[in-house]
Order: structure tokens, then C-alpha cells, then sequence
């Protein structure tokens, strides 16, 4: 195959690369390494998959891998990509991330997440590339208060422009099935977490906080609950998606743990793995969260045979060992 990773310097894009390198797929990741947070952690998961050159270049560790520095939001630019690049399958997963950050820059979730992904969309549709899976989101799920979360559920109830924005991304992609004959596959993915992940997520702000002897910051009293899913399981299931699509189906699939935790267990987890005590401040629930996220993964595990197999224990104790031989760059990060 011949894929197109957008997004490819951050958290997901970057193991999906690596895996499907590894493989022996022929891999072009763009990603535009915006300064939502430091770009340099972004540059950092390059050269962990070989990309010595934040301006482009070929993987020293997977010949197969190539990067191009691009911005989705540049029509002409992902035109000319498209053009040149013959690409079998895209794999979509740049957009502007982050619920919070939506509160306060509604814009940038608009050009990015609808008007680029539209670029990327319709640059498939005009180039004959017929096959797209694409990240969606567990926030689609806004306020239902049914749980697990199942694709069959209403999400008509967002509780952020984020949210919004990916579950307009999933109608699009539909619309380009149904007249176009496309094949699209939507991954809602449930709280990622691991080695490399983003340090505006809990596990970073919370080993962060615990490493410095702040309180770490508990919305709702801590009283909620995620289905934290190890980026391993989120990895597999991605390709496995990649792997399955078809021309003229339209698909959206719940990736998760399945097995959500309690916050506050979460957090005491992460302690153990980091052998010191947190501090904590509680505060009250933020615009824009939820209460609790928990996926109901039986759609895709009975379609594409995913199943999930790090647990919070095994994740948080390989976290934490990434997290010491690399603290330096996340603590310049931290938000």
C-alpha cells in the first residue's frame, strides 16, 4: 500500500507511521508542527522514527517512511501532494486538538478541522484515491448519559466546538460514500495515552504536577471517569481499520479500553508508577467536559477483530519509565 499519514508528527500519527513502515508500507507523513504546544516534542517524535530534518526528508530507520512539512489548510499544497504522491489510502488524523482550547479559539478549530480536513477529503475524491479512515472523536458523545457509548447512540448533543467539528467531519464523510462511492472509516478514539503522548493531556500535567511537588488540578472534585486507552491498542486498531476499509462503505468505529477507570484511581495508579505521593486541588467541573467516556468496542471487535490487552497498571508503568528518560522535554512543554 501506498499511504498518506496527515498529522504525522503528533502522538497517534507518529506510531501509526512507524507501524505501517514497519511493515513495509510505503508511508509520506505531513504534519505543519503548529505551536498549539512546543513543536520541539513533535521533532523529537520524528527523530524517534528516523526523521532527522524537521523540513522533510527520508527515514534513516524505515526506508519506506518519507515527511513533508505541510499545512492541510493550504488547498494548493495538498492539491500538488495528491498530484504527486499516487497514494492507495489515507489515514487523516492532523486536526486542532484539545476540548479546553476550543473554549477560547473557536477559528482554529474551524480552518483546521473542517475546512482542512475538507481539503484533504475532496483532494481523495479529485486524485481517485478511494479509501479513508480518518480520527474521529469519543467527545462526539457529548452529553449522553447512557453508557457504554455505542455507535448506534445519538451524538447530536456536543458539549464543545471540538466535538462539533468531528462529528461534521463524519457526516462529510459520509456524503463522500454515498455520491462518490468512497470508502470511509471514522475511529472515534477514547483519552490516548503512553510514551509520546501530548503534554496538554492528564498524564503528562499529572506526572508533571507529581515530579514537582505541585497539586495537581482534579475538575469535579476528581469525580470522574475515562476509558484511558494505551497507544499500543489504539495503534493496532487503526491499522486494522486501514487494513479492512472497502470502497462505497461508510463505517465509524469506537476504539477504546473498554474497561474505564475511575480518575482518582487513575491518578493513584500513576503515583505508584512514579513511587511518589500526589497533592491535590479541587475544582469544579469545566465547560466543555464530560463526566464520564466509556466505549462500547463490540462493532469493532466483531468486524475487524480488535481487542485491546494493556491494562491501566502495565501502561502507567511504561508510561511513567518514558516519562523519566524524557521529563526535560515535556516539562518544557507544560501548559
Amino acid at each position: 500500500m501506498k499511504i498518506l499519514i496527515t498529522g504525522g508528527a503528533g502522538f497517534i500519527g507518529s506510531a501509526v507511521a512507524a507501524a505501517l513502515a514497519g511493515r513495509g508500507d510505503e508511508v509520506t507523513i505531513i504534519d505543519n508542527l503548529n505551536t498549539y504546544y512546543n513543536p520541539a516534542l513533535k521533532e523529537a517524535r520524528l527523530r524517534e522514527i528516523g526523521i532527522a530534518s524537521a523540513g522533510g526528508g527520508v527515514s534513516s530507520r524505515y526506508p519506506s517512511l518519507r515527511f513533508r512539512r505541510l499545512d492541510i489548510t493550504d488547498a494548493d499544497a495538498v492539491d500538488r501532494l495528491f498530484a504527486e504522491g499516487h497514494f492507495t489510502h489515507v489515514c487523516h488524523l492532523a486536526a486542532q486538538a484539545g476540548v479546553r482550547y476550543s473554549i477560547d479559539h473557536p477559528r482554529t478549530y474551524i480552518e483546521t478541522n473542517i475546512l482542512g480536513y475538507f481539503n484533504v477529503l475532496d483532494a481523495c475524491r479529485r486524485h481517485g484515491v478511494r479509501r479513508l479512515v480518518y480520527a474521529s472523536s469519543s467527545s462526539v458523545y457529548g452529553g449522553n448519559t447512557k453508557t457504554p457509548f455505542s455507535e448506534a447512540d445519538r451524538v447530536d448533543n456536543p458539549r464543545s466546538l471540538y466535538a462539533a467539528t468531528k462529528k461534521s467531519d463524519e457526516l462529510m464523510a459520509h456524503v463522500y460514500t454515498s455520491i462518490y462511492g468512497m470508502g470511509t472509516t471514522g475511529l472515534r478514539y477514547f483519552t490516548v495515552y503512553g510514551p509520546w503522548g501530548r503534554p496538554d493531556m492528564s498524564p503528562v500535567l499529572f506526572a508533571n504536577a507529581i515530579t514537582e511537588g505541585r497539586p495537581i488540578r482534579l475538575f469535579n472534585g476528581g469525580d470522574m471517569i475515562r476509558d484511558f486507552t494505551y497507544i499500543s491498542d489504539i495503534v493496532r486498531g487503526t491499522v486494522l481499520a486501514i487494513d479492512a476499509i472497502r470502497e462505497g462503505e461508510a463505517n465509524v468505529y469506537n476504539i477504546g479500553c473498554s474497561h474505564p477507570v475511575k480518575l482518582m484511581d487513575f491518578v493513584r495508579t500513576l503515583e505508584e508508577a512514579l513511587g511518589r505521593k500526589a497533592e491535590y486541588e479541587m475544582l469544579p467541573m469545566q465547560a466543555g467536559d464530560v463526566y464520564v467516556t466509556s466505549a462500547d468496542t463490540s462493532l469493532i471487535t466483531r468486524t475487524l477483530g480488535y481487542h485491546p490487552t494493556v491494562s491501566i497498571d502495565e501502561g502507567l508503568r511504561l508510561f511513567a519509565k518514558w516519562y523519566r528518560a524524557h521529563r526535560d522535554l515535556l516539562v518544557a512543554n507544560k501548559g
